[in-house]
């Protein structure tokens, strides 16, 4: 009868530890990325269409309640450090894809950068070319690039999630180069901004959601060889920024429904390592209309950074694959954990078509680009801000 009772007490202990672990779950942290696309400016008069609203979606913090012990266990992560990785102007031209046919990507970018862009969670360039087979060059113009779509590999192997089609190459060889590089974009699941089939598709905000938060891209050019190029009087196109009235709509909209907005523009006078006064004019106006961070391109050389109203503006990344050399290149990172935002660059070179990070003379490096900045400290390629 006692060893009932026990078996008896065995069984029922059992039964209730079964039920409290059957009470207990968990939740994994979902880390794969989405997409997004969203248009504000439809393909007719900008000035007088509405953006869509976009839809927001509230999470609730799980608790479980533990029986009579009054212990709540909330399933909710902290949130994870989020890592973005910009470069500037991207060409590969024909001794950057001698290399990659030879050597792969390794023969194009050393394993510290590579490393660096394949472990960020987003990673940016600006695309300085079209893929495409068809078209034909463009007259009067001393430049004109062009790649195999095949060559879309090598941006996968560096791990790029979205590029900047706003410039002065993208359509050197016609539409049809320019339709081809949006389809293989999209085949290959790279987002692309700044150019597109018509207004809509060029002026619109591409995101990227990162755990809890999403994460905005907008891009235009100041630079164009002729008005044709404008989106608005060809299409496909290029999304502009001559006047900025467009694409300061598109920034207020946008920043309603991301948290963190870039604005990555083509600007400047190539070689020119000091920004123009209308670089300075353009980048605070898209802060004040509410970006969150200024990228710039074209001048194919460092320009300086600028602390202003609490956000960064790096006026031009300067190249980071193109030709044989580049004395002086950088990988810029924003790192945001919550609500705090660390900004750090990486300085780079590149010698016999391959992009290399820079090992030695660093601080020289910080130095230089201190130099050309404005109200910015460089220390250890952390960026803070002169007080």
């Amino acid at each position: 009868m006692k060893k009932q009772k026990i078996l008896i007490s065995l069984i029922l202990i059992g039964i209730v530890g079964a039920a409290l672990l059957a009470g207990l779950y968990y939740t994994e942290k979902n880390d794969e990325k989405q997409y997004i696309m969203t248009s504000f400016v439809e393909n007719k008069e900008p000035d007088t269409e509405e953006g869509p609203e976009e839809e927001t979606e509230c999470l609730a913090t799980e608790q479980l309640e533990l029986s009579e012990s009054s212990i709540e266990l909330e399933t909710e992560q902290p949130q994870q450090p989020v890592s973005l990785l910009f470069a500037g102007d991207v060409y590969l031209s024909g001794y950057v894809t001698e290399n990659y046919d030879n050597e792969g990507i390794t023969g194009v970018l050393d394993e510290t950068l590579l490393s660096e862009m394949q472990s960020a969670d987003i990673c940016m360039i600006n695309e300085e070319f079209p893929f495409g087979t068809t078209g034909t060059p463009a007259e009067d113009k001393q430049f004109t690039f062009r790649l195999h779509p095949s060559y879309i590999s090598v941006f996968e192997d560096m791990g790029v999630d979205i590029v900047s089609l706003a410039n002065n190459h993208v359509l050197d060889y016609g539409k049809e180069p320019l339709q081809e590089t949006l389809q293989v974009l999209n085949e290959n699941e790279i987002l692309y901004a700044g150019a597109g089939k018509d207004l809509a598709d060029a002026s619109a905000l591409r995101t990227i959601t990162v755990g809890k938060e999403d994460y905005g891209f907008l891009s235009a050019s100041r630079v164009i060889p002729v008005t044709e190029w404008d989106v608005r009087n060809a299409q496909p196109g290029v999304f502009t920024t001559y006047d900025e009235t467009l694409l300061i709509e598109a920034i207020k909209k946008a920043k309603e429904s991301c948290d963190f907005l870039t604005v990555y523009v083509h600007w400047g006078i190539e070689r020119n390592t000091t920004p123009e006064e209308y670089q300075k004019q353009l980048a605070h106006a898209y802060i004040d209309a509410g970006a969150d961070l200024v990228i710039g391109a074209h001048p194919h050389v460092l320009q300086g950074i600028e602390a202003y109203n609490g956000k960064m503006i790096f006026y031009s990344l300067g190249n980071f694959i193109f030709n044989q050399s580049i004395e002086k290149t950088m990988l810029v990172k924003v790192t945001k954990e919550e609500n705090a935002i660390e900004y750090s660059i990486l300085p780079a070179y590149a010698t016999g078509a391959k992009t290399n990070v820079l090992a030695a003379e660093q601080e020289a490096f910080y130095s230089y680009l201190e130099s050309l900045s404005y109200g910015v400290t460089i220390e250890d390629g952390k960026i803070g801000v002169k007080e």
